[in-house]
């Protein structure tokens, strides 16, 4: 291997050697780009589905916000210089994720939080024809 296409290149603190010849460009995102985000939740690793819905030209600290998907719905994270915990690498796998299915579990919440709703009017309900009684009627002063 000729020295001419090597290069050492350190990532935290580990030198690589590099050959030019086969080193890949580094990727450009542009807004809408779909992007795999890995998260470290608790003491795991996990990855998700994103996309990259916008760049914030902040003066001391550029960052890339991305919406991405969990099994409980949307989340956002913003990734800077000082991200931690958080990084994205471009999705270049055939994942098929089925928009009906992420529409019904939206739906559902929806449906779950009419229900919580409900419930708490037919405790207001309650309250006031039980105890409703126990306080005296505001009356305005003459």
């Amino acid at each position: 291997m000729s020295e001419e296409h090597i290069k050492i290149v350190e990532i935290n603190g580990i030198k690589m050697e590099v050959d030019l010849r086969t080193a890949k460009k580094v990727e450009h995102f542009k807004v809408g780009d779909r992007v795999k985000v890995l998260i470290k939740e608790y003491n795991d690793w996990k990855t998700h589905h994103g996309v990259i819905v916008a760049f914030d030209q902040f003066e001391n600290l550029p960052s890339i916000c991305v919406c991405y998907m969990k099994y409980s719905g949307l989340e956002f994270a913003t990734i800077n210089s000082k991200s931690k915990d958080v990084e994205i690498c471009a999705c270049n796998d055939d994942v098929i994720i089925e928009q009906g299915s992420i529409i019904d579990t939206f739906t559902k919440d929806i449906e779950r939080k009419k229900a919580e709703i409900r419930d708490i009017e037919a405790k207001i309900n309650y309250f006031n024809a039980q105890f409703g009684r126990w306080f005296k009627p505001e009356t305005e002063e003459v």
